[in-house]
């Protein structure tokens, strides 16, 4: 992977992880955010596989169904 592409990946999944926790009620700052607790960064990283995996599932299921016809 070029280091562009990485780039855009890192500020891809940081701008992911911002909305969710906005969707949550937790404000993120730029940089260090070592005053929300272990509990609101876990809630976050969790929220964030959920969806992860909601999104890869439906993608499946589209790609299977696109497959069949």
């Amino acid at each position: 992977m070029s280091t562009n592409n990485n780039r855009e990946a890192k500020s891809r999944l940081n701008q992911f992880k911002t909305e969710v926790a906005s969707s949550m009620n937790v404000n993120l700052k730029q940089g260090y955010n070592g005053d929300i607790t272990a509990r609101e960064a876990g809630s976050i990283g969790g929220e964030m596989v959920k969806r992860m995996i909601a999104y890869a599932e439906q993608n499946m299921q589209n790609s299977g169904s696109n497959m069949m016809k």
